[in-house]
């Protein structure tokens, strides 16, 4: 492995410490680098906190050493006033001679001009290094910015059989049917605390009465997101608790109601791009659907979703609700976790 990459690669491992704590910002991590010895490193840590370069550059203990020194940093250094001074100041001031980028930064606010400020100060600038695991990295960011709509993960469980839910009584009780065991439902909860938003359908909402919160995992709650074209949820419904932000869409009304907003949207249509629309606009970068069926397979026949992650349970149910199905599937990924484990399929 050239070294390049490989203090890229601590780049990219550092910026991983941000995650469920920086959005919309990107993860970051940087590290400043003399004589083949890092002297100093940082991520962005938190929103609206200070950005990995200059987290990195003010750990350097020697400071005369950053003239000597090369900055690697996974996405291209910020140019504009936003929360924080431009990066681009900061290492022109240090006098760090050279920088490796792993990928241009798809805001329009920067979108190369980052890299364009610091090669018209004389800065040495490499870009491209490790691309496919910066962006990979940023999946969110870059599909938020290029797509202009969230980055959208499906997620469900599935028994051995194909099926994700029994055929409900009508008084059943209001629970989920468990196809897999608690150590899966903790990383459950975990992908939840990475995510902007959370989303499911009527069915779900009514047959499940979920919460849609994190419980079994430390981070924030995402955003709640359900289609309830009718308004049929009463107010007693988990959904409805007003404990985290909440987006109802419905075909009747449009009002707030505490932390609880009512969109009214036209059913008579593809109503997917319209709920994207507003969760872009109120910079939601990244939705994670759970459910159910019919909600997920519009999705996927809409093809606005980029990574599927189905568990298949050891559970025979015989009958019940069919699992939603892809018309091909490429890149499909086996992860074993115990006695247990899922698919990551993503959108090719």
């Amino acid at each position: 492995m050239h070294s390049d990459d490989i203090y890229m690669q601590r780049c990219i491992d550092l910026a991983l410490t941000g995650m469920g704590r920086v959005a919309p910002n990107p993860l970051v991590g940087a590290v400043v680098v003399w004589e083949d010895q890092i002297i100093g490193e940082g991520y962005h840590r938190l929103f609206g906190g200070p950005h990995a370069e200059v987290e990195a550059i003010q750990s350097v203990k020697d400071k005369s050493l950053l003239k000597k020194s090369a900055l690697y940093v996974n996405l291209e250094p910020c140019c504009h006033h936003g929360k924080t001074p431009p990066c681009t100041d900061l290492i022109r001031q240090s006098g760090i001679p050279r920088v490796v980028v792993g990928t241009v930064d798809p805001f329009g606010a920067v979108a190369g001009k980052g890299v364009a400020r610091l090669r018209s100060n004389n800065i040495e600038v490499r870009v491209g290094v490790m691309k496919e695991a910066c962006r990979e990295l940023n999946k969110r960011f870059f599909t938020f910015h290029e797509k202009k709509r969230p980055y959208v993960i499906l997620k469900w469980a599935q028994t051995a059989d194909g099926f994700i839910d029994i055929h409900r009584k009508p008084k059943a009780a209001k629970r989920p049917t468990w196809i897999t065991s608690e150590h899966l439902r903790m990383l459950v909860h975990k992908w939840r605390t990475e995510e902007a938003a959370i989303m499911v359908g009527t069915e779900t909402a009514l047959k499940d009465n979920p919460r849609l919160n994190v419980r079994d995992w430390h981070g924030s709650s995402p955003a709640r997101i359900v289609i309830d074209r009718n308004l049929s949820l009463d107010l007693d419904y988990n959904l409805l608790d007003n404990k985290q932000p909440t987006y109802v869409f419905n075909n009747l009304q449009s009002k707030t109601s505490g932390q609880t907003q009512f969109i009214q949207i036209p059913f008579d249509r593809d109503i997917l791009p319209e709920i994207l629309n507003v969760l872009y606009k109120d910079q939601l970068q990244s939705l994670i659907v759970e459910g159910g069926r019919k909600l997920l397979q519009s999705f996927i026949d809409s093809n606005l979703w980029d990574e599927a992650r189905v568990f298949t349970g050891n559970q025979f149910f015989c009958d019940g609700i069919k699992a939603p199905n892809f018309l091909s599937i490429k890149n499909k990924e086996h992860i074993i976790i115990g006695h247990e484990g899922f698919f990551r399929i993503k959108n090719a």
